[in-house]
């Protein structure tokens, strides 16, 4: 058996390397069937922050699968549910204290997007059928999800015709950007249902940086207008900035959050679509068509809810926001050097996040092939070579990452 019948994602299946064969993880690594172990650099798509196969977390599910894997959320509750319910809106800022779940992270933006809308509906306001978003911004492979992506670089391009038109320009980083996204809010204000940003990091399409300040100055002119702010907390959620959630950083409560990836601790897919009071009020009423008519049927589901529980247990009991701190300071200190290489245009970290940006569109094939020869698991995209291991990576381990970055990426 060779799996060549299998459609991989993101990948131009007629070019495309066959993909290596993964047995086993462990840790921060990840065993092949040709006896080789790659130090993970990715956390598979920034999911493990606790590394694989964390023994409280395994077993927590282990003992969940044996009572009750699954049963939907149509008129039943189950105790994994409410308990993760409870912890999440514990940890949120302000009044985001209403829970819907699902399970994935482009479905958690399609949430998102759907109860914005219909905020607005249920008033009985009309025309507030828009969203405005930022160049360099990753939502999602679905439909909604992907109009607010970047239109024009971002990987969504060839469905520009197919999508609804949204409003999308410059995160407001200088005083001039600030005051041109005034000036557009002044012009659409009465079109939109809300603004969606990721905070701090634009992580799929370029691993872009903005300073908290940014995002505040987001959040002030989205109130201004009297618009729904929608967080997009998917890849920056659960410590990989810095803060539990990036938005702390900045002071900023949203109206809408969205939360996937880290949130089981790369375990079983599980999102989450959480809500101020002030929106689930608008949903509230003797009519039936009030309601959030969606449901997806794994929402909630009991072993994801029991994964979450687990790895927020990690949270309160292991020090990881210490081991991001720790993990920052060592990535800006053994990535420095690349600066300097020719070919490189940007070096960035941003708490456990390391990204070496490159001049020109690399040969991506041939710098995965370079890293796996490395020993590593590091994934380039774009013009990026970026570091996003797990949160609890021993320091000798990282610097296995790093060095395998700088020889790489000094020998193009």
């Amino acid at each position: 058996m060779t799996g060549d019948r299998l459609w991989l994602p993101y990948s131009q299946m007629q070019t495309a390397p066959s993909p290596l064969l993964a047995t086993r993880t462990e840790g921060v690594r990840i065993y092949l069937k040709d006896g080789r172990c790659l130090i993970d650099g990715t956390a598979s798509w920034w999911t493990a922050c606790h590394g694989y196969n964390h023994p409280h977390i395994r077993d927590t599910v282990s003992r969940q699968l044996e009572t009750m894997p699954h049963v939907m959320l149509g008129g039943l509750v189950h105790d994994p549910v409410i308990t993760l319910t409870e912890r999440l809106t514990k940890l949120l800022p302000g009044p985001l204290n209403r829970v819907f779940y699902s399970e994935s992270g482009s479905v958690s933006v399609e949430i998102g997007m759907k109860m914005a809308l219909q905020y607005w509906i249920n008033q009985g306001v009309s025309g507030r059928t828009r969203f405005l978003s930022f160049r360099d911004a990753y939502h999602g492979d679905t439909f909604a999800a992907m109009s607010v992506c970047d239109p024009e670089d971002g990987m969504h391009r060839l469905f520009s015709g197919a999508l609804a038109d949204q409003v999308i320009v410059d995160l407001p980083r200088t005083p001039d950007e600030a005051a041109a996204l005034g000036r557009t809010l002044d012009r659409h204000a009465g079109q939109l249902a809300a603004v969606i940003v990721e905070p701090l990091v634009q992580a799929a399409a370029g691993m872009k940086f903005h300073a908290p300040h940014v995002l505040a100055t987001v959040a002030v002119l989205a109130r201004r207008h009297d618009l729904l702010l929608i967080l997009d907390e998917i890849a920056t959620g659960f410590g990989r900035t810095g803060t539990m959630f990036a938005c702390k950083q900045a002071g900023v409560t949203p109206d809408i959050v969205t939360l996937s990836k880290a949130l089981t601790g790369g375990t079983i897919p599980l999102a989450a679509t959480v809500a101020t009071d002030a929106v689930y009020e608008t949903f509230l009423s003797d009519s039936p068509e009030h309601a959030l008519m969606h449901g997806p049927t794994y929402c909630g589901n009991p072993l994801g809810c029991a994964a979450a529980n687990a790895s927020l247990d990690l949270f309160e009991t292991e020090p990881r926001l210490v081991q991001v701190s720790a993990i920052e300071a060592q990535l800006r200190h053994e990535l420095a050097d690349c600066a300097g290489m020719p070919g490189v245009a940007d070096v960035r970290v941003m708490g456990a996040i390391g990204v070496v940006e490159l001049k020109g569109r690399p040969d991506l094939g041939r710098l995965r092939e370079r890293f796996v020869e490395e020993g590593v698991w590091v994934r380039p995209f774009g013009n990026v070579v970026y570091l996003m291991p797990a949160l609890v990576i021993e320091p000798d381990d990282l610097s296995v990452l790093t060095a395998a970055v700088r020889r790489v990426v000094g020998a193009r």
